[in-house]
This record gives C-alpha cells, structure tokens and sequence, in this order.
C-alpha cells in the first residue's frame, strides 16, 4: 500500500535538502524531483529497517507542515512492501534434494548450485 508522508525542502547551494518529519529523518537531491525521489527512498530504507528490528512505523501526517520562507513541502510517495522487494537483498539459506548423478555431473562441470537455483527460480516466475 502506497503511503504520502509530508516533507520539507529547503534550497541549498547544491540543490535541496530533506527533511521528514513525521520520521525526523534527512536527505537531499540534486533539483526538486531529484529530492523528492530521495526522500521517497530515504522513507523506504528506514521504514524496512523499522519493521526489520520489529518495530511499527508511524503513520504519515495528512497535512503539509508549515515551512518558512524558501522553503517548499511536498508529500513523498512510498510503498514498503515494493521496497522492500526492490531492494531486500539479503540471502536466505535452503537445503535442496536432488538426484546423485546431477550433484556428481554439477559438481564436475564446477557449477555454482546457489547461482544455478537462483536463475532457473528467476525463469520460472518470470523475475528479471
């Protein structure tokens, strides 16, 4: 589920600084969209690493937050659960059965069984 979450770009000499403060959380980019895309990654990235340690992350404010002068707001979009698929890199270990003669063949041939699995998986459900 996509979530907007309010934030706040100031003007710097080398483009925007970010700041998010429902998560008092800061990024920057180099122009507008550039920061916005920041602060949308820079939500996901914590947002993960919250549910990772088991905690809850903290709902988004409606509203767009007072800004001084220069300043612009905004809403950052993100959706955690396509985030967290995009860019959750970590590996899970699995054992696997197979047929004698394919482990001997693999092995001599020095096929890598781990690189082996991932790729046929990724053909088989049509992952790039």
């Amino acid at each position: 589920m996509k979530t907007a979450y309010p934030i706040i770009l100031t003007p710097t000499e080398l483009g925007y600084m970010v700041y998010v403060p429902d998560l008092d959380i800061n990024t920057e980019g180099r122009d507008i969209a550039d920061a916005i895309e920041m602060a949308s990654d820079a939500i996901g990235l914590w947002g993960i690493t919250r549910q990772d340690m088991g905690r809850g992350i903290p709902e988004a404010t409606e509203a767009l937050p007072e800004c001084r002068d220069g300043e612009i707001t905004a809403f950052a979009v993100v959706d955690f659960d396509a985030y967290r698929k995009a860019n959750d890199m970590r590996t899970v270990r699995k054992n696997v059965t197979l047929p004698g003669y394919l482990n001997d063949l693999a092995e001599k041939a020095g096929l890598n069984f781990s690189r082996v699995l991932q790729e046929a998986l990724k053909e088989k459900l049509s992952v790039n």
